[in-house]
């Protein structure tokens, strides 16, 4: 471990209601599939209001316009869902075009709480080791977006040789001590993380880093089992809007000693 390092221990197991934006809107991406859209009638505002009055203490949101084109598109109605955040004492971690150290400035300044690089991390990583020491380690996740034990990057979009294993390694090296760790095929699903992935990453970073899960969760009972695995959370999108779970469910279902 790098000297200096602070690892994420013991806060309690953290759910992460996620709103996913294009165009300004509230969506969901079948496996990530941009032609695969589900749009939503509320706007983000309402969404946001709804997972925090339900008790929600991080949000997730993730420019998918950014993620695609390399860029935030989304910059104004971000920094409103931020204001809401923090009006209701919670915090906001934003993903998607964040793919250099100014840009991941200008978004923490903007009103992120922290920030997550995905293709970056892959292509540039420098701008990762950069984004950490400009601006700490808890303002900085790196996304490990994998589909078969592989990184894409660019929106999901672009396979790359490099495995889940292999990144979460060399971000470490970086000082990059949280990771999110989505499987692909099973986002937007409904058909349960992939928890056996999840336990082997989790185990190979103990004690250096932590691992939000996300893609797939359904149910009570995989969050009860993400949390006994001794992740530090997970982001929970599709069982929310389709009404299989709700935020209070999921909080009370992983309060320690539930």
């Amino acid at each position: 471990m790098n000297a200096g390092t602070h690892v994420p221990t013991g806060a309690g197991f953290v759910i992460l209601p996620s709103i996913d934006l294009r165009g300004g809107l509230v969506v969901d991406l079948y496996q990530g599939d941009y032609s695969r859209e589900t749009v939503y009638d509320d706007p983000a505002e309402a969404v946001a209001n709804k997972f925090l009055g339900e008790g929600a203490t991080w949000l997730h949101v993730v420019d998918l316009d950014g993620a695609r084109d390399g860029a935030p598109a989304n910059a104004a109605l971000v920094r409103k869902l931020a204001d809401i955040v923090h009006a209701h004492g919670a915090r906001l971690e934003l993903g998607g075009g964040i793919r250099s150290a100014s840009v991941a400035r200008a978004a923490l300044d903007a009103g992120a709480d922290r920030v997550i690089f995905g293709t970056a991390a892959v292509e540039h990583p420098d701008q990762v080791a950069d984004a950490v020491r400009a601006s700490g380690q808890e303002a900085v996740i790196v996304g490990i977006d994998g589909r078969d034990g592989r990184v894409a990057t660019r929106g999901w979009q672009a396979p790359s040789e490099m495995t889940t294993r292999d990144l979460a390694e060399a971000m470490i090296a970086l000082g990059v001590i949280r990771f999110v760790c989505t499987d692909i095929a099973r986002d937007s699903t409904l058909t349960g993380p992939n928890t056996p992935e999840l336990d082997v990453l989790n185990r190979a970073v103990a004690g250096r880093a932590s691992v939000i899960a996300s893609g797939g969760v359904t149910t009570v009972a995989q969050l009860q089992e993400l949390h006994k695995l001794g992740l530090e959370g997970a982001v929970v999108g599709s069982a929310l809007y389709a009404g299989r779970l709700t935020v209070a469910e999921a909080i009370a279902a992983t309060r320690t000693g539930a």
